[in-house]
């Protein structure tokens, strides 16, 4: 007997406050580290101090201004039929400096006004505490996640917005892309690290990643005092590995590939550092301090839930393989793939085997919390916006994740496309990079009005929610 997608399965879409929200000077809030990236046609470049440079670019100060939109936005995702929105709070507006002992007011009282707007649709919020934007002052005067204070400040946010939030958000996550720390090139983006010339790359990493590991136990352990019926989740990025042959060796090099991000899953899924955790951090080379108590606070703080990002899948082996990039890592291109606009090779049957690959390996309620392609979509003289590839792309996807539920019995929560409204890319600082259902008039030099604008995708999804995934 085949299963069925529930009914009270969570359609919706998938934001972060860094490339959405704006207002980045407003209301109380503070500097993140997001806040002082320049934009750049092939990537972002990053300054450590605060001093925002006259004239220069930063994607994130604007973004596409949810700050001020955040009811019209809210009301077309309603129209679209979501189940939930995925969001995040930004900690700089809540803790601007990030070591204040009392929270800012006006920064809580903006969130208060959102959630009840999304609740007036019935549309329930998603939270993540942190997505890539911790506040620069943790980072200028505390070195960031390799320093332990940085645990204590990171608990007594989750605490504030737990209390203030209690009855109005039941589903949270605490690190986006936690994995991001070990897999991407740029730890500043996930973590804010800076290496110092005489420190051990690997030992920092390991010593922040579990920093970051016994926040989010403790972020847990919190929540479920707080209020039982919270649903708290870690969220990985999954960058699917495939052996490029039959090699009995490339088997082992796509494992190999993947224990970065086994890694976080098995502190907090399971509780404990895994020997796939003990084999990564010896063929790293690095070593990190516990202390006493922290295995404890490990095992009773494991999450409820796995949020995951899925784009594109890769392939390793033993030969020189061609390299392409996707969401932050690189991997080996697949003959047997085509590829986005920016070179993320496309593959939805690979949702399924990642659904498995997680499924299998925990047993735990998973939620797919960012998917989706950034492609260059063109205005019409009438104004229409046809997007037929993005609309294919979702659609491959969408039967891939019903055969993972309905043929595999995976058990999945919820769906939520990457960047449902178009956003700034996190990895270029590009608007030209859409993802949205609804289209923003913004462009890469900063001008546009800002206009919303449906494109022909936000039609096809609203049916694909009224039907609960039957009609693609």
């Amino acid at each position: 007997m085949f299963m069925s997608l529930p009914k009270d399965f969570l359609w919706g879409g998938a934001t972060a406050a860094n490339q959405y929200e704006g207002g980045y000077n407003e209301g109380g809030k503070g500097l993140s580290i997001a806040d002082v990236e320049r934009g750049a046609r092939h990537g972002v470049q990053r300054q450590i101090d605060d001093h925002i440079m006259e004239g220069a670019l930063y994607p994130s100060h604007e973004a596409t201004d949810f700050y001020h939109h955040y009811k019209e936005d809210i009301a077309l995702f309603a129209k679209m039929g979501f189940k939930c929105f995925r969001m995040s709070i930004a900690p700089s507006r809540i803790f601007p400096m990030g070591d204040e002992d009392e929270p800012n007011e006006e920064g809580l009282a903006f969130y208060d006004r959102v959630f009840d707007e999304l609740h007036k649709y019935g549309i329930e919020p998603v939270v993540t505490l942190h997505h890539y934007e911790m506040q620069l002052n943790l980072v200028k005067k505390y070195g960031s996640w390799r320093n332990r204070k940085l645990v204590d400040f990171a608990v007594k946010y989750a605490k504030t917005v737990f209390e203030r939030y209690k009855d109005k958000v039941k589903y949270w996550m605490t690190f986006n892309e936690i994995n991001a720390m070990f897999s991407s090139p740029r730890p500043w983006h996930q973590a804010g690290l800076i290496y110092g010339e005489d420190e051990n790359a690997a030992d920092v990493k390991l010593q922040a990643a579990h920093h970051q590991l016994i926040a989010s136990a403790l972020t847990v352990k919190a929540g479920h005092e707080i209020n039982p019926d919270f649903k708290i989740g870690c969220m990985l990025i999954y960058p699917l590995t495939y052996a490029a042959t039959c090699n009995p060796y490339d088997q082992v090099l796509s494992r190999n590939k993947m224990l970065s991000t086994y890694y976080f899953g098995d502190v907090q899924v399971r509780g404990y550092y895994s020997n796939t955790c003990k084999a990564y951090q010896e063929s790293i080379g690095g070593h990190f301090e516990m202390l006493p108590g922290d295995e404890e606070i490990l095992k009773e703080g494991v999450v409820d839930y796995i949020g995951f990002s899925y784009y594109f899948s890769s392939i390793e082996g033993e030969k020189p393989l061609e390299q392409v990039q996707g969401n932050i890592v690189w991997g080996g291109k697949n003959p047997y793939l085509k590829a986005t606009d920016w070179g993320w090779q496309i593959d939805p049957i690979g949702l399924r085997v990642s659904l498995n690959n997680l499924y299998d390996r925990y047993q735990t309620p998973l939620f797919i919390v960012e998917n989706g392609m950034g492609a260059l979509d063109k205005v019409e003289e009438d104004g229409s916006i046809h997007d037929p590839y993005r609309i294919e792309y979702l659609r491959e996807h969408i039967k891939a994740m019903k055969d993972a539920v309905e043929i595999d019995h995976v058990d999945l929560m919820g769906y939520t496309p990457w960047g449902c409204i178009d956003l700034v890319s996190a990895g270029t600082g590009e608007m030209r990079k859409r993802y949205g259902f609804i289209y923003v008039d913004k462009y890469d030099d900063g001008t546009g009005t800002l206009k919303r604008s449906c494109k022909d995708s936000f039609y096809w999804y609203q049916k694909v929610i009224a039907s609960n995934g039957e009609e693609l």
